[in-house]
Order: C-alpha cells, then sequence, then structure tokens
C-alpha cells in the first residue's frame, strides 16, 4: 500500500487533438519545457516496444543542487474509444529526494470539445517521520500546486499557441508587479504613517483638506491595499483599480499642494512608478498559467 491519503489527483480541458497532447506530453524534450517539476527527462533505450519504457529524471531546487530519480512507464489503449493509459513508477535512490518511490497514471479521454487530460500520483517518502511531516505540511501540497498550474501551461501553450517559457516569463514578471506594489503600500503605510508619522505627511494631509488625526487611519487603508495586491493575486481588475488610486492621489496633490510636486522625494517619481507598475502587471496577468484551472478531485463518475 502507498499511503493512507488519497493521493494526488489532477485533471484538465484541453482543446486540442489527442494526438497534440500525447505528443507533448510523451516526447522528453516537450514534456520537460512545460512540467515545473521536471528540469530534464531523458528516455533509456529498449530491447522492444512491448517492454516497459525506462527514463532518468533530474530536477534542479537552486544553488546548484540537483535531485535525480529513475522511472518506467507502460501505455495501453482502446483504439475504438481513442482512450489513452499512460501508467508510471518512479523511484529515487538521490538521498536529497524527499520521495522514495512511487505510481501513478496519466489518462487522456476525448471529449467532445478536447481532450481530458488528467493524473493521479502517490508516494512513499524518506528520513521517517520528519519526511512524513514535511510532506503533509509543505511539499504534498507544493508537488501538487505544481502539477496543476504545470497542466495550465500546457493548456496556454496548446490551446492559445503560448510557448511554456512565454508563459513562465509572463508569470515572473506579474510577479514582480505585484511585490513591488505590496511593498510600496506597505512601506508607505507603515513606516511614515504608523511606525514613525512624518510632519510632512501631516502637512500634506492638512493642504488637502484631510484632518491631520487621520493619519494612522490612512496608513492602514494602505495596509490593506498591500495585502489585497496578495490576496487577489488572480484578479486582475487590482491593477487598474491601483491605476485610478494613484492618478487621483497625483491629481489631488497637484491641486491643493503643488509645491510637493517639485520637492526631492515627491509624489510624481512615486506615483507614476507604481502606475507603471500596475500597467506591466496588468498586461502580463493577461494568459497566466493557474493551478485554479484543474479539478484536484476525480468526477463522480470516474471514482
Amino acid at each position: 500500500m502507498m499511503a493512507r491519503n488519497p493521493g494526488i489527483y489532477v485533471e484538465i480541458l484541453i482543446r486540442g487533438s489527442a494526438d497534440e497532447v500525447w505528443q507533448r506530453t510523451q516526447i522528453p524534450g516537450l514534456h520537460e519545457l512545460w512540467d515545473l517539476r521536471f528540469t530534464a527527462i531523458e528516455y533509456l533505450p529498449r530491447a522492444s516496444k512491448n517492454e516497459p519504457q525506462r527514463f532518468r529524471y533530474s530536477t534542479r531546487i537552486g544553488f546548484g543542487v540537483k535531485i535525480e530519480g529513475e522511472g518506467e512507464s507502460t501505455t495501453t489503449g482502446d483504439d475504438a474509444a481513442k482512450l489513452r493509459t499512460s501508467a508510471l513508477k518512479f523511484w529515487s535512490s538521490d538521498r536529497k529526494s524527499l520521495i522514495k518511490e512511487g505510481s501513478g497514471y496519466w489518462r487522456y479521454i476525448p471529449v467532445n470539445d478536447g481532450i481530458r487530460f488528467l493524473t493521479w500520483y502517490d508516494y512513499r517518502t524518506r528520513w521517517g517521520a520528519l519526511g512524513a511531516w514535511v510532506d503533509r505540511l509543505l511539499f504534498r501540497p507544493l508537488i501538487g500546486w505544481a502539477t496543476a498550474w504545470s497542466f495550465d501551461r500546457l493548456r496556454l501553450w496548446i490551446d492559445r499557441e503560448i510557448p511554456p517559457r512565454s508563459s513562465l516569463r509572463m508569470a515572473l514578471i506579474h510577479a514582480m508587479a505585484r511585490m513591488g506594489i505590496f511593498f510600496v503600500w506597505l512601506w508607505q503605510g507603515l513606516m511614515p504613517k504608523l511606525l514613525f508619522p512624518s510632519v510632512d505627511e501631516r502637512l500634506l494631509m492638512t493642504a488637502m483638506g484631510v484632518p491631520r488625526n487621520w493619519l494612522a487611519a490612512v496608513g492602514v487603508i494602505e495596509l490593506a491595499l498591500a495585502f489585497a495586491a496578495l490576496l487577489l493575486w488572480r484578479w486582475r481588475p487590482f491593477f487598474l483599480m491601483n491605476i485610478i488610486a494613484m492618478a487621483g492621489a497625483l491629481v489631488a496633490v497637484a491641486v491643493a499642494a503643488p509645491p510637493y510636486l517639485v520637492a526631492a522625494f515627491n509624489p510624481v517619481t512615486l506615483n507614476a512608478g507604481v502606475i507603471l507598475l500596475s500597467f506591466i502587471g496588468y498586461l502580463a496577468a493577461e494568459e497566466l498559467p493557474s493551478a485554479s484551472q484543474c479539478l484536484r478531485r476525480p468526477r463522480k463518475e470516474s471514482e
């Protein structure tokens, strides 16, 4: 028996042909382009097509550290129904690998509007009780998310012809824009308003007709905006709201206290910078891979 948990299940609808989905998941050079879990996959020679296909895989986890493993896959199919299944076993003798051994399958189910591409797998861990604890709290949720995110990356590649490298690049640009906006709102809320109340902030608020004693309340609002940048990660209109807020604040300063626009540290550079970050984030967020596009539990008819 593999474990007491139900394993990892991921399913997505891809509006492509069965052959196209099959090729981009079964050819190692194409598979490793979209699957976040692997850096390299290599098929090993076999005597005949009737034997399981052995393979090696590796994953770079940063700082020059690489985890390696092996596996084998067996393909079955129903020509009449055009249903294909690829069963696999995998294992790793690398002591750095939390996964000791596992098994699962990929299934390709034709439907009217495309292919239901799904996987289920489970594994045993090493490192004893510590490994089981790390797996339950951190690794299993992370690898489940990585599987689902990668499946949607594959969907974008087939459905919308967005290359995997491009979708990863857009995801990183979007993340940096989000984190940049988060940092600006967090700093502005904490430093000059809550932790170290600034005289200039109070004078600016007075010039704009806002009571000075509202400084802390404004800081709390800015903190709320900072965390909204993270909590509303998939909500693209956040960037538009941010643009409107920063542009409105800049106009208000220009009308009520124009001398601040030419000060050494002024709202022009700050607000314009955040507006540009918001535009970048909005453009990058148009077609991002998302784990939320996938089903994470089997359909009732397949249970």
